[in-house]
């Protein structure tokens, strides 16, 4: 039953994540959670996360937009050292709400709330067309301070990185080559912070469901590849703003 829900669970988000850019940790987290406690859970999801990067960077590397890369890969790194750094402070700070609902606690932090209305004011946006073919304010260096920043806080970078480059000009396949390649960054970035975890024996004396989550999320990137080809942008833009619209809904409510 472990492996069985947590590699469906990976084959099916990763298919998914190709278009949308985010998503595969979220889903994925909480699947690993039931079978192992939360930090374990976390340094599990961050290996299928960068692994399942690399592979997709493997594949479409030669699509990646260099200036895009440079614009907001680079904000966006020096934005997480902030964002994390404001995290160790707000970690003790009280929650605006907590509730137990299906035998586990949630809670609403300011944090939460903050990146939720932001994310569905940008897909709200998204699907009513009011920016379509506009530049997202402040362009990609602001773009990536606010990926980048709200990444450090809390991990959830990948739908402002999406929505932003959405804006950027870029085909199909460059939004998701670059978005893979900035992804990449992030998880080498985030492995370093988990490298105690991942030397605990439930990691690394228990490699199994890692590795089967990872091939199972490897089939489904490769699987969803051949759909890229016949999926439009605008279609794209759809799934994100979906996506980032019920992302926004379980930060609103506590539920990731």
């Amino acid at each position: 039953m472990e492996y069985l829900l947590v590699c469906a669970t990976a084959l099916a988000a990763a298919a998914l994540t190709l278009f949308s850019g985010f998503g595969l940790g979220t889903l994925l987290l909480p699947a690993f959670a039931l079978f192992f406690p939360v930090d374990v859970a976390i340094a599990q999801t961050a290996l299928v996360h960068l692994a399942n990067n690399c592979f997709k960077l493997a594949l479409f590397w030669r699509q990646a937009h260099a200036r895009t890369l440079l614009l907001f890969g680079l904000p966006a790194m020096l934005a997480a050292l902030v964002g994390a750094w404001l995290l160790g402070r707000l970690a003790a700070a009280a929650p605006l709400y907590a509730y137990a609902a299906f035998g586990r606690e949630h809670a609403v932090t300011l944090v939460k709330l903050v990146m939720a209305v932001l994310m569905a004011g940008f897909a709200v946006a998204e699907l009513k067309g009011s920016i379509k073919g506009r530049p997202m304010p402040g362009g990609l260096v602001a773009g990536g301070l606010l990926s980048g920043f709200f990444g450090g806080l809390s991990g959830h970078q990948g739908a402002f990185r999406s929505a932003y480059l959405l804006r950027a000009g870029l085909d199909k396949q460059a939004f998701v080559a670059t978005g893979v390649a900035l992804a990449c960054l992030v998880d080498f970035s985030r492995l370093a912070v988990y490298a105690g975890l991942l030397v605990r024996p439930e990691v690394s004396g228990n490699p199994g469901p890692v590795v089967a989550a990872t091939l199972a999320a490897f089939t489904g990137s490769y699987l969803s590849r051949r759909w890229l080809r016949k999926m439009t942008l605008d279609g794209v833009r759809r799934l994100v703003a979906g996506l980032m619209l019920l992302v926004a809904l379980g930060l609103a409510l506590g539920l990731i």
